[in-house]
């Protein structure tokens, strides 16, 4: 048998979907539809939602109507928010219900996040009794906590059930169920005493009961816990999913992996954002409307601009020691950002060690002195090599003084680089403020005014001014 040369393809993902977009873009342009709907027979849901994404407004609805409906449901999960708001308000009624109808509750929850108030209440206002309680328990709890990414559709049966009696309600139940490797176990007022696995159920005598074969000691999450403890959580125990109980205990859903693995990449997405001062608000950024862009970078920016006059400032001061040996003024930009560089780092592997609980054995005290011990070390290395080469500066006249003055400079600069960018991202998360977006422009800004400082009270001692 010839093998499918999209299914077997080799290459990256990204090479995939850019095959299939393109190779879809010319069968559509050529108004080939049944030849653009072969080839999307054999490619999975995301990789068509990626292939879609990359086509022309005008050719994606076309496209997502060639899909059948059950594989449009799963087509339509993957896609982004912005494409899937756009092919929504090109849907006709009947679509819309189809599709959002069919939906995970908690894929349907952050879709309704993004969506029109008043598309919101339409849609709502047309989904069947179930379906609607289920969205509406999701959208009743804060935004980014367990309640609003779990889902109602799980597994949950009595203690007394036989172990074959429980495989025959798998069977009836797994097609509504989004996950069915976990069998909750509840009491009769639904709170949560034991759970097993699938592979619980087949290795053990098809007599015994669920209460004799569960285990009790069940690893469970509250409605209110922040999605990123989640996270956290189902990757410490390797969980395919988690419990979910309300304040009584009581069983309401589970998160998956799945909605894990989406809330790792968005928090560490945001991370990234703020350790460059640049706040993302969750929105593909290069999807971003520019002015919105701008709008956002421009705060931290306008900051940093008004703190660092206070450089300026004091570099005006020194007008009488720039005034005799102007080479000082040469070696400025070379400190503070050198500086600058040393204390990101230390903040980046700080901030990275918060956010993964790496540094909770060690302490804050630990931590800072380890990095000023590195900083010292980093310092010692590059002032040395900033002593011979500011000597060797044609400018400098052979000014032993001055080198030293440079590299001794840049030692006591690494060394407060270092402490600036370990202490600051602690000191802004007891201030319960998110370390990532403040301690890079704080650190750039301490750096900055003090470098120069201690730059130039050492010059001026060593020079004799």
């Amino acid at each position: 048998m010839t093998e499918n040369p999209i299914t077997n393809n080799k290459d990256s993902r990204h090479q995939l979907r850019d095959l299939v977009a393109s190779q879809l873009k010319l069968m559509l342009d050529a108004n080939n539809l049944e030849g653009a709907k072969s080839l999307l027979i054999p490619v999975q849901p995301v990789d068509i939602a990626e292939a879609i994404e990359d086509l022309p407004e005008t050719m994606q609805l076309i496209a997502f109507r060639l899909l059948n409906k059950t594989e449009a449901i799963d087509v339509y999960e993957h896609l982004e928010y912005a494409t899937q708001q756009s092919l929504i308000e090109e849907f006709k009624r009947q679509e819309v219900l189809d599709i959002v109808d069919k939906m995970s509750p908690d894929d349907r929850a952050r879709l309704f996040d993004e969506l029109p108030a008043l598309v919101v209440k339409r849609i709502l206002a047309q989904l069947s009794p179930e379906e609607r309680q289920a969205t509406n328990l999701l959208l009743g709890y804060e935004e980014n906590t367990a309640g609003r990414i779990m889902t109602p559709e799980y597994i949950s049966l009595k203690a007394h059930l036989t172990l074959g009696e429980t495989l025959e309600r798998l069977r009836s139940q797994a097609r509504v169920s989004e996950l069915i490797y976990y069998i909750y176990v509840t009491d009769e007022s639904r709170h949560l005493i034991g759970v097993l696995s699938l592979r619980d159920l087949v290795i053990h005598d098809p007599h015994q009961t669920l209460g004799e074969v569960m285990k009790t000691d069940v690893i469970y999450i509250k409605t209110d816990m922040d999605q990123e403890e989640v996270a956290k959580l189902v990757q410490r125990y390797d969980f395919l999913a988690v419990p979910v109980v309300d304040r009584e205990l009581r069983l309401v859903g589970i998160v998956t992996v799945d909605d894990v693995i989406d809330i790792l990449e968005q928090e560490a997405t945001e991370d990234i954002y703020a350790l460059g001062a640049v706040q993302a608000d969750g929105d593909n950024y290069f999807e971003t409307n520019l002015f919105t862009v701008a709008r956002r970078r421009v705060s931290w920016l306008l900051v940093l601009l008004l703190t660092n006059t206070f450089t300026g400032s004091i570099i005006g001061a020194q007008e009488d020691i720039l005034a005799e040996i102007t080479v000082l003024a040469a070696f400025i930009p070379l400190l503070i950002d050198s500086g600058g560089n040393i204390g990101t780092q230390s903040s980046t592997v700080v901030i990275r060690g918060i956010s993964t609980d790496e540094l909770k054995d060690l302490g804050v005290g630990k931590v800072i002195l380890r990095e000023a011990i590195a900083g010292a070390l980093l310092g010692l290395g590059l002032g040395l090599i900033t002593i011979l080469w500011a000597y060797l500066l044609p400018q400098s006249d052979r000014n032993l003084t001055v080198a030293l003055s440079v590299g001794i400079s840049l030692m006591a600069i690494s060394v407060l680089a270092s402490i600036a960018g370990s202490g600051l991202p602690f000191l802004f998360k007891l201030l319960k403020l998110d370390p990532a977006l403040m301690s890079g422009p704080f650190i750039t800004t301490a750096v900055d005014v003090l470098g120069v400082l201690i730059y130039f009270n050492i010059a001026r001692y060593m020079l004799g001014f």
